[in-house]
């Protein structure tokens, strides 16, 4: 698989897993919280949502809204990437990210 393709799908991911995250961190904070890690995932998912703020539904619920846009980075990772790579079977190639975590954490406690 091209490095390239890997750095695309680490960058897409990093930035799906990160709205994810500011998602589930909306749960227990509000988003002006003083909170490091909440202040982190606002100022890092902002512009993001704002680059998606004309197809977002007026509708959805703000706090729900950057997990809208995640769903967003998921299609094309799961879809758009292999497509365009001419892969015949959709998810082929898909979350190599998430595979290298999973691969790590499988290492670091011995399942096989």
């Amino acid at each position: 698989m091209p490095i390239y393709i890997l750095v695309i799908d680490y960058i897409l991911g990093i930035i799906m897993w990160t709205l994810i995250g500011r998602t589930a961190m909306n749960i227990f904070q509000r988003e002006d919280s003083e909170f490091f890690f909440m202040k982190i995932f606002v100022r890092f998912t902002n512009p993001i949502i704002r680059l998606f703020k004309f197809i977002t539904p007026s509708f959805i619920a703000h706090p729900i809204v950057p997990l809208y846009v995640a769903w967003f980075f998921y299609m094309i990772r799961f879809y758009l990437i292999p497509y365009l790579l001419g892969y015949s079977v959709m998810g082929m190639l898909s979350f190599p990210l998430e595979s290298e975590i999973a691969n790590e954490i499988y290492r670091i406690f011995g399942k096989n």
